[in-house]
């Protein structure tokens, strides 16, 4: 399937981590990609082609509140923003981060992240 967010290494790491497969790990399950548009920001730690698609299993932290959820690829891939509203002349989309090596959720320095870590933690 192509894909401009599932790049050949994603889906290689994807294969390690299919939905449901790091079920109840906390902070010591593994985040294998990041994506982002702006401020916000998907921390992926599952998925799996599901048809003509992939679901993702994520963390976003950007939007009103930080979350878990499932996220359709092809819906990230089709999100636009119009820059020009904004004083930028450039049509802004989902991207992934580039270099990002696989890690455990506990080791990314991200406030928004780890204070919802640290609060499911608690629960």
């Amino acid at each position: 399937m192509a894909s401009r967010l599932i790049t050949p290494t994603l889906e290689e790491r994807l294969k390690s981590y299919p939905l449901y497969s790091q079920d109840g790990k906390g902070k010591d399950a593994v985040c294998v990609a990041i994506f982002f548009i702006g401020h916000v920001r998907w921390f992926v730690l599952e998925g799996q082609q599901e048809g003509n698609d992939t679901t993702l299993f994520t963390i976003v932290c950007g939007l009103h509140e930080t979350e878990y959820g499932y996220t359709s690829v092809k819906e990230m891939e089709s999100v636009k923003v119009d820059g020009s509203k904004y004083g930028v002349d450039e049509i802004f989309q989902v991207e992934q981060l580039d270099g990002f090596k696989p890690v455990k959720l506990k080791s990314i320095p991200d406030e928004d992240l780890q204070t919802f870590l640290n609060r499911m933690e608690k629960k």
